[in-house]
């Protein structure tokens, strides 16, 4: 934990590794109650949204953290308020890096109990502009921090922009149909289903989710509702997909939907009236539809005292499968009530949302290994591998997910956090003993680095790696990429069943045997006298045996 206080603002940095990634918030409470009682939690909100940051991380080298930057703005002017906030993040920056970087100046002021460098990374979340990320990074530079581009995420040229690419979205959608599969019988490519969501069509997650959903399954997908902060629009029949699109395209929130693309019983509220607000508010509760996806509102939106109000007068739920593009928008208890009275299915938002962490850690590896005009040059393939490996990672879990929860009856949050755990409890142990060998082992694990890379950026700059990489920061990459690797291929069990010492001699043989796999694989691809239907079989056996058959 590091702490800063500051004229005004007093601020929190939570991780959960020495090597840690997470957005920085500014929170700016509008009077002294609200200052003093966003004060009393603030160490609690900036503990939990790292937790819930390291869950959604275990994909990737950097564990989870987050930044609140509490700022009493009271008193001040419109000006005043913004120079405080622009004022406050440069000073919390830089006290984050007067600890952590390794220069004469901070070696003989700071007291280290540590021990060892710590690999801290940042990205923008509520408040922070681009001015901010520009400064952050040159200042970074400034103060000898070894890999400054890295430091921040989401940088105008070359960053990977969330809300252009859609990659939050992009995750979220494989949960989904993987859902419709598995829940309710849907192939949605070739049947008819229906779909509502929170989250405007000029929103991130949400806007995002509607091109995705009309890309891949065209008329299939019934839109029945959107409802953000404007209104909502329904229309039992699917909303016009085309006019969907309008609104996405142009940044325009949903009460600018046009009323003459509705159908008979479409309907467009707007917050201008109180009866609006109740259709707004109420929307997610009342219509029916296969699944509901909130990709937008506020946290906690459905809790312990309203959850039966997503029920029907019969009990059963008004969409018997939800699969959370919003962080919190369900809390754990209302989950848990909802599964067990209504039968609801529910996808986590760690797992279901996890898109976005993914992307910003390989932005990350980019800006070690890359110069922005480099970068700038290949950024279209990188991007294009970033989210092939984004949907492959969400592919591999929800097949996990889904594959635990029917074999030992147990509800997907649940399960959810079971992964999570597991594949950062055997990231943490690989870690630890990777320290242990020798250099030629470590040398022969390179490939798995190699591999967690997009191919693009490791075609151009693998070589670069040991100069411009922290070595901690490839430890975490071999040891996570093997973690989920061996997760998702063996299951929960498997790994939870290793002695934690044993750990690291289990995955190096398991690397073996996976080398071996593909010997096999590629003598038999070539072998002659055997019919392809026998050939086949025996290559279908070989996958899903594996390794751990090996």
């Amino acid at each position: 934990v590091l702490f800063a206080h500051g004229r005004r603002f007093d601020a929190y940095h939570v991780r959960f590794r020495d090597v840690a990634r997470g957005g920085m918030r500014l929170v700016t409470p509008n009077n002294p109650e609200q200052y003093a009682l966003e004060s009393a939690r603030h160490y609690d909100e900036c503990y939990g949204l790292a937790y819930a940051q390291q869950l959604k991380n275990k994909d990737i080298p950097e564990g989870g953290s987050k930044a609140v930057c509490l700022i009493n703005t009271n008193g001040l002017s419109p000006a005043g308020k913004e120079f405080v906030m622009r004022k406050s993040v440069k000073a919390f920056a830089d006290t984050i890096l007067d600890l952590i970087v390794d220069t004469p100046e901070t070696n003989e002021n700071v007291v280290d109990l540590v021990g060892k460098k710590e690999v801290l990374y940042l990205g923008p979340d509520e408040q922070v502009i681009t001015d901010d990320i520009e400064w952050i990074i040159q200042r970074a530079a400034c103060r000898g921090y070894g890999t400054p581009a890295a430091f921040m995420s989401s940088k105008p040229k070359s960053g990977i922009n969330h809300k252009e690419y859609g990659v939050t979205s992009e995750g979220v959608n494989v949960y989904l149909d993987v859902a419709l599969r598995h829940v309710l019988g849907i192939d949605p490519t070739r049947d008819v289903f229906s779909v509502k969501m929170t989250g405007g069509p000029d929103g991130d997650v949400a806007g995002n989710e509607m091109k995705i959903l009309i890309r891949e399954y065209g008329d299939n997908v019934k839109i029945v509702g959107i409802a953000d902060h404007s209104g909502c629009a329904e229309d039992p029949g699917g909303l016009d997909h085309e006019e969907l699109l309008r609104l996405v395209h142009n940044d325009l929130c949903i009460s600018n939907f046009d009323r003459s693309k509705l159908g008979d019983e479409g309907v467009v509220h707007t917050v201008d009236t109180d009866e609006g607000i109740k259709a707004r508010n109420t929307m997610h509760n009342r219509l029916e539809a296969d699944a509901f996806v909130p990709a937008g509102g506020r946290p906690n939106t459905i809790d312990d005292h309203n959850y039966q109000h997503f029920l029907k007068e019969d009990g059963t739920p008004s969409s018997p499968l939800i699969v959370e593009g919003a962080n919190l928008f369900v809390t754990s208890s209302a989950r848990e009530k909802l599964h067990r009275e209504a039968g609801v299915v529910i996808v986590k938002d760690s797992s279901a949302n996890k898109g976005g962490v993914i992307t910003s850690s390989y932005e990350i590896c980019a800006a070690m290994m890359l110069g922005e005009e480099e970068f700038y040059e290949h950024k279209d393939r990188i991007v294009d591998e970033v989210l092939t490996k984004l949907r492959d990672l969400a592919r591999m879990e929800a097949e996990l997910l889904f594959r635990e929860s029917e074999n030992y009856k147990e509800p997907l949050p649940y399960v959810s956090q079971v992964i999570s755990d597991t594949i950062n409890a055997a990231t943490d142990a690989l870690a630890s003993a990777l320290d242990q060998l020798s250099e030629e082992d470590r040398d022969s694990l390179m490939p798995l680095f190699r591999s967690h890379l997009p191919k693009t950026l490791a075609d151009l700059s693998f070589h670069r790696v040991k100069e411009s990489v922290p070595e901690q920061y490839v430890k975490n990459a071999i040891a996570s990429t093997l973690a989920s690797k061996m997760v998702y291929k063996e299951g929960t069990r498997f790994i939870e069943s290793q002695p934690k010492e044993s750990l690291a001699d289990i995955a190096l043989r398991y690397v073996e045997k996976e080398r071996e796999i593909l010997r096999l694989r590629e003598a038999l691809e070539g072998a002659e006298g055997l019919e392809e239907e026998e050939k086949e079989r025996i290559l279908g056996l070989l996958e899903r045996g594996g390794a751990r058959t090996a």
